[in-house]
């Protein structure tokens, strides 16, 4: 007794650790130190025996009180009180041994778990594609026909990979089950633990004659021609899923789902924002300053739009609901007319002189919001 380490040390816990405090800890010991973690290690078996008499007496209220009054003397065998690996109540208050290795193996000791999804219907895989869409074809909508590979169910065989005019037969081995039992004696314990079958592969079921199209697996690999509508809005970088037009599911499963990822082109006047397009347009010096009535493009096609007179450039004009659809509902965004003043180059002597005259004629006042800007700039760098 002299060697034995504090219970409370083994798991690692304080003397004051609640009854949860305790589970968590021993299971965490025990997940460490498990045989079938460690196979052949003689020191981590050692650790989780060492475990397991921990646990065993401090889950127990008596053997706990027992243990904190006297010791290890409290609770030794020759006392009437000590652990015993073979009795009732194996692990300690009830505590259910297949909840330790639930992490590990899905459910179950040994791979139970994933042993049963493995014969059960699986989903297929899901595909991807990438579209290129040019501008307006976005904003309209269109379709468009795509060609995929895809895996998908023998019709030669209906998927169940033997050869036509037979059928697997389940498996003698496993009986059907896809799992078999293994009996493992780890020192004083002994598990029954479900692995999978290695004569199906855990599938519960033996080909003998395979598919010669599929080779028994019960899928071929196809091309597809498959229809695409893009809805009117969509924009780049969105995904269109097509739910069903994936792979060919597993064991009876559903088939996996097609998602198109759509990139749309630039365009050389429009530039969208949202469900808005921006376009700038630009007006000569003299529809500036005396107005006009120009047409401007749209996605729909050329529009009237009145310039007021002594427009600025950068002014910007609304077009209501001349933008983008909105996907799959009413409504369309707006479209903004952004103009920008040409002022001309390239003068001759002509026009140059025209020009002054003209300035000459306007005026100081006509310049009044250069002339208190100007004013401004002196009275800041006076300071």
């Amino acid at each position: 007794m002299a060697d034995k380490r504090d219970y409370y040390e083994v798991l690692g816990v304080a003397k004051s650790a609640t009854e949860d405090e305790l589970k968590k800890a021993y299971r965490k010991v025990a997940k460490k130190y498990h045989p079938d973690m460690n196979p052949g290690d003689k020191e981590a078996e050692e650790k989780f025996k060492e475990a397991q008499e921990a646990y065993d007496v401090l889950s127990n209220s008596e053997k706990r009180q027992r243990y904190d009054q006297f010791g290890h003397a409290g609770v030794d065998p020759s006392a009437g009180g000590g652990y015993n690996p073979y009795g009732a109540g194996f692990g300690g208050a009830g505590f259910d041994m297949g909840d330790i290795f639930e992490s590990f193996f899905g459910g179950g000791f040994g791979g139970g778990g994933s042993t049963r999804r493995r014969n059960a219907p699986q989903k297929g895989r899901d595909l991807r594609y990438q579209i290129e869409l040019d501008f307006l074809d976005a904003v309209f909508g269109i379709s468009r026909e795509i060609n995929i590979t895809r895996s998908e169910r023998c019709e030669t065989c209906g998927g169940s990979g033997a050869k036509k005019g037979t059928s697997p037969v389940t498996c003698s081995t496993c009986g059907g089950s896809g799992t078999v039992r293994v009996q493992q004696n780890t020192g004083f314990m002994s598990f029954a633990t479900t692995r999978p079958c290695t004569a199906c592969n855990g599938t519960g079921k033996i080909i003998k004659e395979p598919c010669t199209d599929c080779r028994g697996s019960g899928s071929v690999r196809k091309s597809r021609k498959i229809n695409v509508k893009i809805p009117a809005g969509i924009d780049d970088g969105q995904t269109i899923s097509l739910r069903g037009e994936g792979e060919n599911g597993v064991n009876g499963g559903p088939n996996g789902d097609l998602y198109i990822t759509v990139r749309v082109k630039a365009h050389p006047i429009f530039e969208r924002h949202d469900n808005d397009i921006l376009c700038e347009v630009p007006i000569t010096f003299t529809q500036a300053a005396l107005g006009a009535t120009i047409k401007v493009p749209t996605v729909d096609g050329e529009e009237t739009l009145d310039i007021p007179e002594g427009t600025a450039t950068g002014a910007v004009f609304t077009l209501k609901g001349k933008g983008v659809p909105q996907i799959n509902r009413r409504g369309r965004g707006n479209a903004y007319i952004k103009v920008t003043v040409d002022v001309p180059r390239g003068l001759n002597s002509k026009q140059k002189d025209l020009l002054r005259q003209f300035a000459e004629s306007l005026g100081d006042k006509h310049h009044e919001k250069c002339k208190s800007f100007f004013d401004m700039v002196k009275k800041t760098f006076k300071k």
